[in-house]
């Protein structure tokens, strides 16, 4: 690892934080959970790419099957079910966050560059902008997610027992994870900035200049 100012550590230090918090909470179903104060409660949990559901089934439609168990939520068996299960802002927040997710993949292969990325590579300064850009688009489409599902997660409108239904650890881990981003990428940036100057300072020339005062050395005669 190249030797790294107080700035790009702390860069690479929220990142790597950031990055843990984001991709566990795309992955774990811990986004609404039911608090167990309802017996029998048909809704138990949903992340964004798992549901578990405990003898469900929609009263909109006739049919006598119920769900039961954990499954990915675009099972094929949820076919029946996926205007109720998959709605509009559900879509959106998928949408979202999955972008996020994308971005900060890029992030952590770039920092992962950054580490071992000489100050004097022709690429450096290119690299600590795009880092930094990159990161704080990722933090804007995380946050845009998790405003959608914060919003509409736990309303009347979706899943069963509503008042029973509360946002749950993985979305903390989600609104944290995005908000860091931020700092992330303004960190990067902030070293670019950094870096830019010190490259300006060292491309002006030291040029000495000396000052020579001549003395006038015409004389005056004058014939008598």
């Amino acid at each position: 690892m190249g030797i790294k100012t107080k700035t790009g550590l702390a860069a690479i230090a929220v990142t790597v934080t950031a990055f843990i918090f984001i991709l566990l909470a795309f992955v774990t179903p811990y986004w609404l959970v039911n608090d167990g104060l309802v017996p029998d409660s048909n809704f138990q949990k949903i992340g964004l790419w798992e549901v578990c559901l405990n003898k469900f089934e929609d009263f909109r439609h006739q049919y006598d099957y119920k769900f039961t168990g954990c499954w990915w939520v675009f099972e094929e068996e949820y076919y029946i079910i996926n205007d109720f299960l998959l709605p509009g802002f559900f879509i959106a927040t998928q949408f979202f966050f999955t972008l996020c997710m994308t971005l900060v993949l890029v992030a952590a292969f770039l920092t992962w560059l950054y580490c071992f990325c000489s100050r004097d590579h022709d690429k450096y300064l290119l690299l600590l902008l795009s880092n930094g850009a990159n990161l704080i688009l990722a933090g804007f489409c995380g946050l845009i997610g998790v405003l959608i599902f914060g919003f509409n997660g736990d309303n009347r409108d979706w899943m069963p027992h509503w008042q029973h239904n509360d946002l749950s650890w993985s979305f903390g881990l989600a609104c944290v994870g995005s908000l860091l981003l931020f700092p992330a990428g303004a960190l990067f940036l902030v070293e670019a900035r950094r870096v830019k100057y010190r490259r300006l300072r060292g491309s002006i020339p030291q040029s000495h200049y000396s000052i020579e005062v001549q003395k006038p050395t015409s004389s005056h005669h004058t014939d008598i």
